[in-house]
C-alpha cells in the first residue's frame, strides 16, 4: 500500500483484517437474520417490554453494554437492538451484528432537519454524505455514498403500506456534533440534504462491504433549517421514537 495525502485515502479492500468480531467469545452468536437498530436505549426497553420480548444476547464495550432483544412478528423473528452514537461505534455494531448472524438490518432514529421539516417527519436516506472517518476504511474514497436502492425502495413501500406520510432523500453524516456551523449546513442544503446525523454513511459502507442488507428510517427532532437553532424538545419525544421502531420492525420485514 502506498501513502496518500491523507490517512483516509489509503483505502485496503482486501478482507485480510488483523481482528474480527468472530475472535472475541463477546460478539453474539445465532441472532436472528434481521434486525433493528434504534439509536434510543430507553425506547428499545419500552417497545421490549410491550412485547414481553426476550433479551437473547448484548453488544459489550468497556463503556457500555447495549442489550439485544428477539421480536417475534408475524412469524418473523426479529432482533431489536439500541445503536451506538456515532460512525466508529455504529460501523463496529454493524460487524459484530452481521459476524453474530444478523444479513438484514434497518436502522432507525433521529436527525437534525436542514429544511423546515415538522417533528417527527420521516426521511429514507437514498444517500449521505461521507463527513466521518469510519466508512473511508469500507468503501473506496469518495464525497457522498449511495444507499442500497433496492432497500430504500422496499422501506418506502413498507411506510406507504402503513399510511405512514415520508420523503426520500440525502443526509450528511457527520462525527462532530458540535461543529455543525452555518456555512457547512448552507452547504449540504444546497448539496440536497434533508438532514444530518452521525452514522448513516458509515453503516451504508460496512453493510456493503460485509454483504449486509441495510437501510435506515430518520426521523426529524432538532431543527437547523433557520437562523439559529431549535431542540424542538426533540428528546422528550417519547411516542415518535417508540412508535419509529415499531415502523422499522415492520418494514425490516420485506427485506
Amino acid at each position: 500500500m502506498e501513502k496518500e495525502r491523507f490517512p483516509l485515502l489509503e483505502f485496503d479492500g482486501f478482507k485480510t483484517e488483523k481482528v474480527r468480531p468472530e475472535y472475541f467469545e463477546s460478539t453474539p452468536k445465532n441472532l436472528p437474520e434481521r434486525c433493528v437498530i434504534a439509536f434510543s436505549k430507553s425506547s428499545v426497553s419500552a417497545v421490549a417490554e410491550r412485547y414481553r420480548a426476550a433479551k437473547i444476547s448484548e453488544l459489550s464495550s468497556c463503556t457500555v453494554n447495549l442489550p439485544i432483544y428477539e421480536i417475534v412478528r408475524d412469524g418473523i423473528k426479529i432482533a431489536l437492538v439500541p445503536g451506538f452514537l456515532g460512525s466508529a461505534g455504529a460501523a463496529g455494531q454493524i460487524e459484530e451484528l452481521a459476524a453474530g448472524g444478523a444479513k438484514k438490518i434497518v436502522a432507525c432514529g433521529s436527525a437534525g432537519t436542514l429544511t423546515p421539516k415538522p417533528l417527527g417527519a420521516i426521511v429514507v436516506p437514498t444517500s449521505a454524505v461521507r463527513d466521518e472517518g469510519a466508512s473511508f476504511h469500507y468503501a473506496p474514497p469518495s464525497y457522498e455514498i449511495e444507499a442500497d436502492r433496492e432497500v430504500a425502495e422496499k422501506i418506502a413501500q413498507s411506510l406507504q403500506r402503513q399510511g405512514l406520510p415520508h420523503v426520500m432523500g440525502k443526509t450528511w453524516t457527520t462525527d462532530a456534533i458540535y461543529r455543525e456551523t452555518q456555512d457547512k449546513v448552507d452547504l449540504r442544503r444546497a448539496q440536497g440534504c434533508l438532514t444530518v446525523e452521525m452514522e448513516c454513511s458509515a453503516m451504508i459502507a460496512v453493510a456493503r462491504f460485509r454483504g449486509v442488507e441495510f437501510g435506515q428510517i430518520l426521523y426529524c427532532g432538532d431543527d437547523l433549517s433557520g437562523d439559529g437553532y431549535d431542540t424542538r424538545n426533540f428528546t422528550q419525544a417519547l411516542e415518535v421514537r417508540r412508535n419509529l421502531i415499531d415502523y422499522a420492525l415492520e418494514c425490516v420485514k420485506t427485506l
